[in-house]
């Protein structure tokens, strides 16, 4: 396994909690704790025991009865692992490169192992053994707005991209190493067009004729799941042909969800025990910084009249309770021109706060947001639709399962024949 030191330790710690958390945690003053940041060596060994129980918190979720083991790869704030928890499974490997995503990750997941950094610097050999593979691996070099980005850098994209692009083969060599039963990818649905289809033709190919598994694309909109218009590509893949199917997809109608389902009542019926900022406490009101200034309203109106004029599509979203949005991105922060919420005739649109934003996506309020909104802003925009993967997760579930037991069944026929 993979073992962190104690300075690792310590930098994991500082991920989610303060310098007084961790002092007050192992005992020792604060000054301790800014002493052993700055120097070289970082902590004592004699910390390490303290600190791991800081960042690895024991509990009973994590030792109880899982029917098939995950690792989580480009967790992000772990939306894809509370998909898979959903139906039974167990994460035993985490990696998440953004310090603030894993602060995400950390309030809201009990977890037994601590969250690894960069992928590409941890070896296979130190992921452990697993039945499934998650991966929701950066979609930047295949998306749309990712490629046109990158164009008018004059950079590369897709699998020319030095950084991003190339991370589908850390997956590939775990996958090699390792032999999972089962891998769920997901990205978005441009990665299937990329470069005339090239970059998924490459993608496939490593994995059915160099990995050896049976894959299973599948484009899905979450509509009806979210009232989101959000279009994902959904890599299925398998060890052995189990006869896996999406035509066990049970997909809701369309018009299940709307805005009204995600939208703060500003009723004075909802209380936050968290101390939100999000609404009023006086009448429930959603929180005036929401509310877009005359300025930047004013921009995005003339910037969506002037390209309609010219028959272009570009502009704002505006939504209604009854409407369904579009696809929120990890853009939203700087405008929030994509979805705005309309606040009457006399009145600015707003943002979406950051816990509508969680809703939209399909988290339950019991889900912790403990970082800026701007930063909660990027992580929904990146994240996935969670009741999307816990569809996902039950029809996959079964074969998971079968693939296991025939494991099983090989192993006894080689030693009693």
């Amino acid at each position: 396994m993979y073992e962190l030191s104690p300075k690792d330790l310590l930098k994991q710690a500082r991920n989610v909690y303060t310098q007084k958390e961790i002092a007050d945690y192992i005992g020792r003053d604060v000054r301790t704790v800014k002493r052993w940041e700055v120097n070289e060596g970082g902590p004592p060994k004699y910390a390490a025991h303290g600190l791991q129980q800081l960042v690895i918190p024991l509990s009973s979720e994590s030792s109880s009865h899982s029917d098939f083991t995950f690792i989580d790869l480009f967790a992000g704030i772990g939306g894809i692992r509370m998909g898979f928890e959903s139906v039974g499974g167990k994460c035993v490997f985490t990696s998440e490169w953004n310090k603030y995503a894993v602060k995400t990750y950390s309030e809201n997941f009990p977890m037994d192992h601590p969250v690894q950094g960069d992928i590409t610097e941890i070896h296979e050999n130190d992921v452990p053994d697993h039945d499934l593979l998650l991966a929701g691996f950066p979609c930047q070099p295949f998306s749309i707005a990712g490629v046109s980005k990158k164009n008018s850098m004059g950079r590369s994209h897709g699998f020319d991209c030095d950084t991003q692009g190339t991370l589908f083969f850390d997956i590939e060599r775990i996958i090699r190493e390792k032999q999972p039963k089962a891998f769920l990818l997901e990205n978005v649905k441009n990665l299937k067009s990329h470069d005339k289809g090239n970059t998924f033709r490459v993608i496939k190919r490593t994995l059915e004729d160099d990995l050896g598994y049976e894959v299973y694309p599948m484009v899905i909109d979450a509509k009806g799941f979210v009232p989101q218009h959000r279009e994902r590509i959904y890599i299925v893949g398998f060890r052995k042909d189990v006869g896996f199917s999406w035509d066990l997809f049970k997909k809701p109608d369309v018009s299940a969800t709307s805005m009204a389902d995600i939208l703060h009542p500003e009723d004075g019926t909802e209380v936050f025990d968290d101390g939100s900022q999000w609404i009023q406490t006086d009448g429930g009101l959603v929180n005036p910084k929401y509310t877009l200034s005359d300025k930047l309203w004013t921009y995005l109106f003339d910037y969506a009249a002037k390209h309609k004029a010219k028959g272009n599509g570009f502009g704002y979203g505006m939504v209604k309770p009854d409407d369904t949005a579009r696809t929120l991105s990890a853009r939203y922060y700087k405008d929030g021109s994509e979805i705005l919420v309309y606040q009457g005739e006399d009145k600015n649109p707003r943002r979406l706060t950051p816990r509508e934003c969680a809703r939209l996506m399909g988290y339950p309020d019991s889900f912790k947001i403990p970082v800026s909104d701007t930063q909660a802003y990027k992580q929904f925009g990146n994240s996935v639709a969670v009741p999307v993967i816990r569809e996902v997760a039950r029809i996959m579930k079964p074969y998971i399962i079968a693939s296991k037991e025939e494991d099983v069944e090989d192993r006894q026929y080689r030693l009693f024949g």
